[in-house]
């Protein structure tokens, strides 16, 4: 089953009388269960393609699909429902929210999709178990060493399920030994749940715990990664 399709996708930004082309013709799809690596040199596009691919923007041209849906025709209201209910995101900087515990971070977006307090706690103290927190719940970010939050943060980006998770350098800000133990468990939710991921990076390492590799320059996809 597909899960993200482009095809012909591009992207231009308006810069003063003339438009420059961040992304220019790229065409990929993942499917259901792919684990997906993006690399590319800083500048390249990678980061729009990501935007993209997280519907946090719409394509200037071409068809971009998550799950059939055309990104492209939706309104805002409608696009940010797909952002919260179909799609998961990681990020380099953790963005843990300081005042809430670990099982308040990891159950926000099922309590801002309307699920009860009881449903949520316990998903998120599973969800804590799975990613190695079980004995953290009570415990604030700032109490936690930088993998604890990493690995806080994806548990909180897949409690509701999403189709598609979205991991942009998420062992960019972590010690190596950290950073392996984030990828080890992007590999078991991959492997484990099926979850389809698609993570930008830049290290080579990193880049070699997904089943294909994708590479970017100058806007460009220049090798698809099939076999």
């Amino acid at each position: 089953m597909s899960i993200l399709n482009l095809d012909n996708v591009r992207k231009k930004y308006q810069g003063g009388e003339s438009a420059v082309e961040a992304v220019k013709g790229v065409t990929m799809r993942l499917d259901a269960g792919d684990f997906v690596a993006l690399m590319g040199p800083s500048g390249c596009g990678k980061s729009t393609l990501l935007h993209l691919c997280g519907a946090m923007d719409r394509p200037s041209e071409g068809s971009l699909t998550i799950e059939g849906t055309e990104v492209g025709r939706l309104s805002d209201d409608r696009l940010t429902a797909l952002r919260r209910e179909r799609l998961g995101f990681v990020f380099q900087f953790f963005n843990l929210l300081p005042t809430l515990t670990v099982v308040e971070n990891i159950g926000l977006p099922m309590m801002l999709g309307g699920a009860s307090v009881t449903e949520t706690e316990k998903r998120a103290g599973e969800l804590a178990d799975r990613v190695g927190l079980g004995h953290r719940l009570r415990h604030y970010p700032q109490q936690l060493s930088g993998g604890e939050m990493q690995r806080a943060a994806i548990a909180r980006a897949v409690i509701h399920r999403p189709a598609l998770l979205i991991a942009d350098e998420p062992t960019g800000n972590l010690d190596s030994a950290n950073g392996e133990r984030v990828l080890e468990l992007l590999r078991e939710l991959n492997r484990v749940l099926g979850l389809t991921i698609l993570m930008a990076t830049h290290s080579n390492e990193t880049a070699a715990a997904a089943g294909r590799v994708l590479h970017m320059r100058d806007g460009l996809l220049i090798d698809s990664g099939r076999q």
